[in-house]
């Protein structure tokens, strides 16, 4: 059997007046998280690892933010569209292990339904790893100011 490996990482400011969702939940809380789409750091984390498991660059370059057709996106969408281009290319994901990092909210009770949302966009719930943590009051992110997430895939090549 042949693998890849792909990492990804992301991160947002936490800004008022936009709703907060984390792997395509939404999550109630008195800020959101600022960007172009609608800024889910896990699933951008997510889609990140896969394109770096390609090898095709990151992120940006296949959903720039400049783009205006990506403003407001869905990025359970991204993460679709990309889990469609790991099975083109012949491979499946096998396992994904993810970190949310953020001071508040609590996110460790909401870690079942992301998982159930995320496996909406292609990958088997049962291949699916999300660990909460916090930054332990340091930085931006112990600050309140952002959150951040990390994602590690590994993708089998079937044919």
């Amino acid at each position: 059997m042949s693998y890849r490996i792909g990492h990804g990482y992301d991160s947002h400011r936490l800004v008022e007046k936009r709703k907060l969702i984390l792997g395509g939940v939404e999550i109630p809380f008195e800020k959101g998280l600022a960007g172009h789409s609608d800024a889910d750091v896990l699933c951008h984390a997510i889609t990140d690892a896969l394109i770096g498991a390609l090898g095709l660059g990151d992120i940006g370059m296949h959903f720039p933010d400049t783009d205006p057709a990506w403003k407001g996106a869905d990025s359970l969408y991204l993460l679709g569209k990309m889990v469609e281009k790991v099975v083109d290319m012949g491979l499946e994901v096998t396992w994904v292990d993810t970190t949310v990092v953020a001071e508040k909210p609590r996110i460790a009770p909401y870690i079942n339904r992301m998982k159930k949302r995320i496996s909406s966009a292609g990958i088997s719930e049962d291949k699916i790893n999300i660990k909460a943590k916090t930054a332990e009051g340091m930085g931006p992110v112990g600050r309140g100011e952002g959150m951040d997430a990390y994602a590690v895939c590994l993708l089998e090549i079937i044919a």
